[in-house]
Protein backbone atom coordinates (compact mmCIF):
# COMPACT_ATOMS: atom_id res chain seq x y z
CA UNK A 1 0.00 0.00 0.00
CA UNK A 2 1.25 3.77 -1.33
CA UNK A 3 0.16 6.94 -0.19
CA UNK A 4 1.04 9.97 -2.69
CA UNK A 5 0.47 13.52 -2.94
CA UNK A 6 -0.39 14.52 -5.94
CA UNK A 7 -0.05 18.29 -7.58
CA UNK A 8 -0.23 20.00 -11.00
CA UNK A 9 4.03 19.40 -11.08
CA UNK A 10 4.18 15.75 -10.35
CA UNK A 11 1.33 14.13 -11.49
CA UNK A 12 2.84 12.94 -14.69
CA UNK A 13 5.38 11.00 -12.76
CA UNK A 14 2.57 8.90 -11.55
CA UNK A 15 0.94 7.36 -14.58
CA UNK A 16 -2.78 7.23 -14.46
CA UNK A 17 -3.14 7.86 -10.72
CA UNK A 18 -5.19 11.03 -11.05
CA UNK A 19 -7.42 9.98 -12.89
CA UNK A 20 -7.73 6.41 -11.24
CA UNK A 21 -8.79 8.84 -8.47
CA UNK A 22 -11.12 10.90 -10.00
CA UNK A 23 -12.69 7.82 -11.21
CA UNK A 24 -12.75 6.49 -7.52
CA UNK A 25 -14.66 10.02 -6.25
CA UNK A 26 -16.96 8.84 -9.16
CA UNK A 27 -17.80 5.84 -7.67
CA UNK A 28 -18.09 7.10 -4.59
CA UNK A 29 -20.10 10.28 -4.96
CA UNK A 30 -22.13 9.66 -7.69
CA UNK A 31 -22.36 6.17 -7.95
CA UNK A 32 -22.90 5.03 -4.60
CA UNK A 33 -24.12 8.53 -2.39
CA UNK A 34 -26.16 9.34 -5.48
CA UNK A 35 -24.94 13.26 -5.34
CA UNK A 36 -25.29 15.00 -8.21
CA UNK A 37 -21.70 16.55 -9.24
CA UNK A 38 -19.98 17.41 -12.80
CA UNK A 39 -18.51 14.10 -14.17
CA UNK A 40 -17.09 13.30 -17.38
CA UNK A 41 -15.58 9.60 -18.63
CA UNK A 42 -16.25 8.34 -15.44
CA UNK A 43 -14.53 10.75 -13.36
CA UNK A 44 -15.88 13.20 -10.81
CA UNK A 45 -14.48 16.80 -10.84
CA UNK A 46 -15.54 20.07 -9.38
CA UNK A 47 -14.17 23.86 -9.92
CA UNK A 48 -11.85 23.55 -7.13
CA UNK A 49 -9.50 20.65 -8.59
CA UNK A 50 -7.16 23.60 -9.35
CA UNK A 51 -3.39 23.75 -10.12
CA UNK A 52 -3.72 25.31 -6.51
CA UNK A 53 -4.94 22.01 -5.00
CA UNK A 54 -3.35 18.75 -4.03
CA UNK A 55 -4.59 15.65 -3.82
CA UNK A 56 -3.82 12.36 -1.55
CA UNK A 57 -4.21 9.22 -2.74
CA UNK A 58 -3.73 5.83 -0.96
CA UNK A 59 -3.24 3.23 -3.70
CA UNK A 60 -2.56 -0.50 -4.58
CA UNK A 61 -1.98 -2.18 -7.59
CA UNK A 62 -3.04 0.97 -9.54
CA UNK A 63 -6.40 0.66 -7.50
CA UNK A 64 -7.21 3.93 -5.72
CA UNK A 65 -8.13 3.08 -1.67
CA UNK A 66 -8.97 6.49 -0.47
CA UNK A 67 -8.81 10.01 -1.16
CA UNK A 68 -8.61 14.00 0.47
CA UNK A 69 -8.17 16.96 -1.74
CA UNK A 70 -6.32 19.89 -0.43
CA UNK A 71 -7.09 23.50 -1.21
CA UNK A 72 -5.73 26.49 0.06
CA UNK A 73 -8.01 29.36 1.97
CA UNK A 74 -6.38 32.37 -0.05
CA UNK A 75 -7.10 30.17 -3.76
CA UNK A 76 -9.26 32.09 -6.18
CA UNK A 77 -10.62 31.03 -9.68
CA UNK A 78 -13.13 33.55 -11.10
CA UNK A 79 -15.89 33.40 -8.43
CA UNK A 80 -14.95 30.92 -6.62
CA UNK A 81 -12.54 30.45 -3.76
CA UNK A 82 -12.76 27.12 -1.55
CA UNK A 83 -16.00 24.78 -1.07
CA UNK A 84 -16.87 26.16 2.55
CA UNK A 85 -16.22 29.62 2.10
CA UNK A 86 -18.32 29.75 -1.04
CA UNK A 87 -21.08 27.59 0.57
CA UNK A 88 -21.28 30.23 3.35
CA UNK A 89 -20.98 32.96 0.76
CA UNK A 90 -24.29 31.43 -0.99
CA UNK A 91 -22.69 30.34 -4.33
CA UNK A 92 -23.45 26.08 -3.70
CA UNK A 93 -26.92 24.98 -4.10
CA UNK A 94 -26.42 21.72 -2.27
CA UNK A 95 -24.36 23.07 1.26
CA UNK A 96 -26.62 25.44 3.59
CA UNK A 97 -25.17 28.86 4.16
CA UNK A 98 -24.69 28.47 8.01
CA UNK A 99 -22.23 25.71 8.07
CA UNK A 100 -19.88 27.40 10.24
CA UNK A 101 -20.25 29.56 13.25
CA UNK A 102 -18.09 32.42 12.33
CA UNK A 103 -16.61 33.81 9.02
CA UNK A 104 -14.46 31.20 6.77
CA UNK A 105 -11.36 31.91 7.09
CA UNK A 106 -8.82 33.16 4.07
CA UNK A 107 -5.44 32.96 5.17
CA UNK A 108 -2.25 31.30 3.95
CA UNK A 109 -1.86 28.95 7.02
CA UNK A 110 -5.00 27.61 6.61
CA UNK A 111 -6.18 24.68 3.88
CA UNK A 112 -9.41 23.12 3.31
CA UNK A 113 -9.90 19.31 3.08
CA UNK A 114 -12.68 18.26 0.92
CA UNK A 115 -13.60 15.55 -1.21
CA UNK A 116 -12.41 12.92 1.21
CA UNK A 117 -13.54 9.11 0.89
CA UNK A 118 -12.37 5.45 1.42
CA UNK A 119 -13.64 3.03 -1.22
CA UNK A 120 -16.32 0.94 -0.28
CA UNK A 121 -14.04 -1.73 -1.62
CA UNK A 122 -11.64 -1.53 1.18
CA UNK A 123 -12.36 -4.70 3.43
CA UNK A 124 -13.45 -3.87 6.81
CA UNK A 125 -10.27 -5.16 8.55
CA UNK A 126 -8.04 -2.71 6.32
CA UNK A 127 -10.62 0.23 6.68
CA UNK A 128 -8.36 1.59 9.41
CA UNK A 129 -4.89 1.03 8.30
CA UNK A 130 -5.73 2.72 5.15
CA UNK A 131 -7.89 5.86 6.59
CA UNK A 132 -4.47 5.93 9.23
CA UNK A 133 -2.62 6.59 6.28
CA UNK A 134 -4.64 9.02 4.66
CA UNK A 135 -5.39 11.02 7.80
CA UNK A 136 -0.93 10.77 8.02
CA UNK A 137 -0.40 11.81 4.76
CA UNK A 138 -2.81 14.65 4.84
CA UNK A 139 -0.92 15.98 7.94
CA UNK A 140 2.65 16.03 6.58
CA UNK A 141 1.35 17.22 2.99
CA UNK A 142 -0.58 19.96 4.56
CA UNK A 143 2.41 21.19 7.43
CA UNK A 144 5.01 20.97 4.14
CA UNK A 145 2.41 23.04 2.15
CA UNK A 146 2.63 25.73 5.19
CA UNK A 147 -0.52 24.84 7.16
CA UNK A 148 -0.83 24.93 10.85
CA UNK A 149 -5.09 24.24 10.48
CA UNK A 150 -7.36 22.37 8.16
CA UNK A 151 -10.80 22.96 7.97
CA UNK A 152 -13.14 20.33 6.24
CA UNK A 153 -16.35 18.77 6.31
CA UNK A 154 -17.09 15.80 7.36
CA UNK A 155 -19.59 13.36 8.33
CA UNK A 156 -20.87 14.79 12.06
CA UNK A 157 -18.95 11.44 13.76
CA UNK A 158 -15.83 12.45 12.46
CA UNK A 159 -14.92 14.63 15.23
CA UNK A 160 -15.24 11.57 17.63
CA UNK A 161 -13.11 9.48 15.39
CA UNK A 162 -10.29 12.14 14.52
CA UNK A 163 -9.62 12.15 18.29
CA UNK A 164 -9.70 8.82 18.50
CA UNK A 165 -6.75 9.09 16.34
CA UNK A 166 -4.95 11.51 18.09
CA UNK A 167 -5.91 14.40 15.62
CA UNK A 168 -6.70 17.98 17.38
CA UNK A 169 -9.96 18.89 16.77
CA UNK A 170 -12.56 21.54 17.21
CA UNK A 171 -16.00 21.63 15.80
CA UNK A 172 -16.63 25.05 14.09
CA UNK A 173 -20.05 24.77 12.72
CA UNK A 174 -23.87 23.45 13.39
CA UNK A 175 -24.94 19.61 12.43
CA UNK A 176 -25.82 19.72 9.30
CA UNK A 177 -28.45 17.91 7.15
CA UNK A 178 -26.57 17.86 3.44
CA UNK A 179 -28.55 15.19 0.85
CA UNK A 180 -29.58 13.10 3.71
CA UNK A 181 -26.33 13.07 5.28
CA UNK A 182 -25.19 14.92 8.47
CA UNK A 183 -22.63 16.55 8.40
CA UNK A 184 -20.59 19.56 10.25
CA UNK A 185 -17.16 21.60 9.76
CA UNK A 186 -14.22 21.26 12.12
CA UNK A 187 -10.93 22.32 12.43
CA UNK A 188 -7.79 20.03 12.78
CA UNK A 189 -5.22 21.89 14.52
CA UNK A 190 -1.40 20.60 13.04
CA UNK A 191 0.26 22.94 15.60
CA UNK A 192 -0.17 21.02 18.69
CA UNK A 193 0.47 17.04 18.14
CA UNK A 194 3.60 16.26 15.29
CA UNK A 195 3.26 12.67 14.19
Amino acid sequence: MQTTTLSFDNMHNHGALFTNMLRARHETFIQKANWDLPQVDGMEYDQYDTPASRWIAVHEFGEVLAGVRLTPTTARCGIYTYMIRDAQRGLLDTIPTDLLYGEAPVASHIWESSRIFVSHKVPAKLRMRVQMNLINEMTISARELGASTVLGLIPENGPRWGRRVGLDIDVVGPVLNIEGDTSRCIQINLQSKLH
